[in-house]
């Protein structure tokens, strides 16, 4: 009888032990995510890396939690919020565009860097290569510097009379706005083009961009992909509009938000493939052994209704290769 009330308390011990063990909390994976614009301003980005990681089995709050770090668009600002995430012992930094995966770089040898839509990682000093990018950091690339000459020669077809074009860029974010504007400067020589360069670091000296673009009168705007103008991408709109300026940038959104065109790669979608990277990272997989990943597709999206608010008519040319048109 002993014996067997023994049995029944060992076996009760066994499946208390085993119930206790099923009902353990799985590890919560934690990733940091450091960008220089603001919340606002990167809300595809994360809308994209979000979608990616749910596709693969991850639930904010369940297995996988977030840290979040803005720069705001003072990019002075990104080492030491790089740093902060390096503190909390993130398993993986997402880093959105070149100079936050810079900083990311330079705050940890460690730590695995997921990079998100950097323009020329190898040119930017962030990896060896594209196919080996050795380290703890890779990602996915959009090569910006690639197409931002594809994108002065569209409003140049949109508008072939047009002999100067103002090219926005933001001197705080030197690295990526430095390697654009080397290509936009010969593109221009090319197409006989004359550049009038405009600054703009914050809203107001975007304010002050457009009123230089104005007393030179030069009809034509090309603003490069940058967090900044990402994040005040309204105000540009409202200014490009009021100036009647045909303007052509690589970002979807400010077409989708109301300048005339843009061409370029998804940013969304290199957020959504950067969910990957995250994935076999944290299955066990080294940074140093994942190729960075190039787009695949480049979109050239018209704003017609834009169009139909500056007084301009776009060349049936340049509309039939639209890949998509908002009316």
């Amino acid at each position: 009888m002993r014996r067997q009330i023994g049995f029944c308390l060992l076996a009760i011990v066994l499946l208390t032990a085993s119930s206790g063990q099923a009902q353990q909390p799985r590890k919560i994976r934690l990733i940091g995510f450091l960008s220089p614009a603001t919340r606002a301003g990167h809300a595809h980005y994360v809308e994209g890396l979000l979608k990616g990681l749910g596709e693969l089995g991850y639930v904010d709050g369940q297995n996988i939690s977030f840290e979040y770090r803005w720069a705001d668009g003072k990019f002075e600002r990104l080492p030491g919020l790089a740093a902060e995430l390096v503190r909390l012992k993130v398993d993986v930094i997402v880093s959105a565009v070149t100079q936050a995966s810079l900083a990311a770089k330079n705050a940890t040898a460690t730590i695995p860097v997921v990079m998100v839509a950097v323009g020329d990682p190898v040119d930017s000093g962030i990896v060896a290569s594209l196919a080996r990018p050795g380290a703890n950091v890779t990602g996915t690339s959009i090569m910006s510097d690639e197409v931002v000459g594809k994108q002065l020669e569209l409003l140049k077809e949109t508008l072939p009379k047009i002999l100067r074009v103002a090219v926005m860029w933001n001197p705080a974010n030197p690295v990526f706005q430095k390697l654009q504007v080397h290509v936009v400067e010969a593109t221009a020589q090319a197409l006989s083009v004359r550049l009038q360069k405009v600054e703009a670091r914050n809203p107001e000296e975007i304010e002050g961009a457009f009123a230089a673009i104005a007393r030179e009168r030069t009809l034509a705007l090309h603003v490069l992909s940058d967090p900044v103008f990402t994040t005040h991408r309204g105000r540009v709109v409202d200014l490009a509009v009021k100036y009647r300026l045909p303007t052509v940038t690589g970002n979807t959104e400010s077409a989708e938000a109301g300048l005339l065109m843009s061409y370029g790669a998804s940013f969304r979608e290199s957020a959504h493939r950067a969910a990957t990277y995250v994935d076999k990272i944290l299955k066990g997989a080294k940074p140093a052994d994942l190729p960075v990943e190039r787009p695949t597709k480049f979109e050239l999206v018209i704003n017609l209704k834009t169009a139909k608010q500056i007084g301009l008519t776009i060349p049936p040319n340049v509309l039939a290769r639209a890949d998509r048109v908002i009316k």
